[in-house]
């Protein structure tokens, strides 16, 4: 109800009015304006009643809502209802309730995505164990999984590995092999080494070169897209694409132990890895170029081919 009192006009709930009309000293018709109760009992509130009483309660009100959603929301009542319930929270600067509720209506839930949550491990450099202490502190302390399990990311995880995606060479690449499993073998098989070279053991995780490529370009697909958008090329979707690569090869440095009695040379991490430098697809006697590495030295866009401890 709005008060009608000059150069007030606050809008005050049903049931507080009449201590609101008593704030204001200067008023000297009041009760003109304040809830008379005849008896009987007190107006309950509305969601302290049971299902049937608010039925009973809300049913012209219903009744208006649906004739409203017939007219023109295509019959759908809920959609009305939840859109009033949205506008009504946010009116009260409620948004972070808007905000879950809306999720739920969108299917999401309040939770987040697990490539999100293994995002946010990675990023600020959480441990797996630091990691499932703060996944359970958080749904202990707010009853609901907003972070996923670890075994969740690990299947995230294993998307952006080499050999995730099947895929075909046409025509088929030569002296390759079909085998996409990745294992630990030693990093130097197949190089030959000079007598001059320092023995060295090495152990490596070594990708199959043609399963990396494919993986970092599926990686890229929706910039891949984009670029395709942006350039009004989507008649060309099955290619042919030229894919532009840098190999680089750095060491990660000394990875031994710094205290006590460590081995007398000292480890090193060794990392061979390729970056896409740039995408172009050729249409007619032109090749327009699709994508564009904008930082190529920057090793957030190595990808790896070999991680090797030597």
């Amino acid at each position: 109800i709005r008060c009608p009192v000059k150069e007030c006009d606050e809008e005050i709930l049903h049931g507080k009015y009449g201590q609101h009309l008593s704030s204001h000293k200067e008023m000297k018709e009041r009760e003109l304006y304040s809830h008379i109760n005849k008896g009987g009992r007190p107006r309950q509130h509305l969601l302290s009643l049971t299902r049937r009483a608010q039925k009973h309660r809300l049913r012209e009100l219903k009744r208006q809502v649906k004739a409203f959603a017939e007219k023109e929301e295509g019959g759908d009542i809920k959609a009305v209802c939840m859109t009033l319930f949205l506008l009504a929270l946010r009116a009260k600067n409620e948004h972070r309730q808007a905000d879950e509720l809306e999720a739920v209506m969108q299917g999401r839930g309040s939770g987040l995505h697990p490539a999100v949550c293994l995002a946010i491990r990675v990023n600020t450099f959480l441990s797996c164990s630091q990691y499932h202490k703060m996944y359970r502190t958080v749904k202990a302390v707010t009853g609901r999984q907003i972070f996923q399990p670890l075994h969740a990311l690990r299947t995230a995880e294993k998307a952006l590995l080499p050999g995730y995606h099947p895929f075909e060479w046409k025509p088929p690449l030569k002296n390759v092999t079909t085998n996409t499993e990745v294992g630990i073998i030693d990093g130097l098989s197949g190089l030959p080494l000079s007598i001059d070279d320092y023995p060295v053991d090495t152990i490596a995780k070594r990708f199959r070169y043609d399963a990396a490529l494919v993986s970092a370009l599926k990686d890229m697909e929706e910039e891949i897209l984009e670029g395709m958008k942006a350039k009004n090329l989507d008649d060309y979707l099955s290619g042919p694409f030229t894919v532009v690569v840098k190999e680089s090869c750095d060491g990660m440095g000394d990875v031994s132990e710094k205290h006590g009695s460590g081995p007398a040379v000292p480890e090193k991490a060794v990392r061979f890895s390729f970056t896409v430098m740039n995408i172009a697809i050729a249409c007619g006697n032109e090749s327009k170029r699709i994508f564009e590495e904008v930082k190529p030295n920057s090793e957030l866009c190595c990808k790896p081919l070999c991680l090797m401890l030597a």
